[in-house]
């Protein structure tokens, strides 16, 4: 696979190819291992990062629907003290970007949880994830409010050292583009969009929800549209880079998001259908790219004739 061009520069962070695993959905990326290299990985976002282990949930926890997924996981996580001693010395840090998402209840422990990972040798970047609830606030998540997008970014950004720090914007909002500003006011070097759209699933014989939490994130290719549509609206609101997320499972998906102006991608859902998607994509990219006559992402990103 020749990478030559399908090169990423971001802020504080060289990829080597646009495809990213979307956290959630590629575990700590050893469990990936046996379906491909991980090191021929544009980056690996690893699971939602706590500052103590978290149990998530309780079950059923994740529902299929005809073009998607609805789950309910609850950010179970090992904790992140114990992701750098068990997890991250064994990932190809070195020859991919490892990069963490913060998951936390409120501002001060998001900040405190920046603070732990700032000087970690290994860990490229911080993505925030934005569409927990605040537990101060209410449960409101905090990618509801553009003042406490805000308030969150800038506290990570505080003690982020020079991290730089990726904001996950949820779609959950009535205008995203809002939502974008206000994390770029508060100093996020990117943005990720988007995060899962709330949805339920029922089940009509026993009258119950599919989900013991009622409610749950829906991802795969059926948001893929609505994530298209914000990842073009945020890329015309802002200037930082934007990497898309949402229904994407091939090397045409990848480029279809670039042309609406992302400079990178995450695989989330494809991961459950095919272990080696991320890695697939990847690969597939270049030999595509040669046949639509793309030189190099940098001149077809955005291009888009709208």
């Amino acid at each position: 696979m020749s990478s030559l061009d399908t090169i990423v520069r971001l802020p504080g962070l060289t990829l080597k190819n646009p495809v990213l695993t979307a956290s959630g959905t590629f575990g700590y990326g050893l469990e990936f291992a046996r379906y491909g290299n991980l090191a021929d990985l544009g980056g690996i976002v690893v699971k939602g990062l706590s500052l103590k282990p978290r149990q998530g949930n309780p079950m059923p926890r994740i529902a299929e629907t005809p073009c998607g997924m609805l789950n309910a996981i609850g950010i179970q996580n090992i904790g992140v003290e114990a992701f750098l001693r068990d997890k991250l010395p064994f990932l190809p840090w070195r020859e991919t970007a490892v990069i963490a998402n913060l998951y936390a209840c409120d501002a001060h422990e998001f900040g405190e949880l920046a603070a732990v990972l700032a000087s970690v040798e290994g860990m490229a970047a911080l993505e925030v994830n934005v569409s927990c609830p605040n537990v101060k606030e209410g449960g409101v998540a905090f990618g509801q409010n553009p003042g406490q997008i805000r308030a969150v970014t800038e506290e990570v950004k505080r003690n982020a050292g020079s991290k730089p720090v990726i904001v996950k914007l949820s779609p959950n909002v009535t205008d995203i583009a809002d939502a974008a500003r206000a994390a770029v006011d508060g100093g996020a070097d990117m943005l990720s969009c988007i995060n899962t759209l709330m949805g339920m699933a029922v089940d009509i014989r026993t009258r119950k929800p599919r989900l013991a939490n009622v409610y749950g994130g829906l991802s795969g290719p059926a948001i893929k549209p609505v994530a298209l549509r914000c990842v073009h609206q945020v890329c015309r609101a802002v200037s930082v880079p934007v990497i898309g997320v949402g229904g994407i499972a091939s090397a045409e998906d990848i480029l279809d998001f670039i042309l609406v102006g992302a400079h990178a991608v995450q695989v989330g859902t494809a991961n459950f259908m095919r272990p080696d998607a991320a890695f697939r994509m990847a690969s597939e990219l270049p030999a595509l790219m040669e046949k639509l006559g793309i030189g190099g992402l940098d001149d077809f990103r955005g291009s888009l004739r709208a």
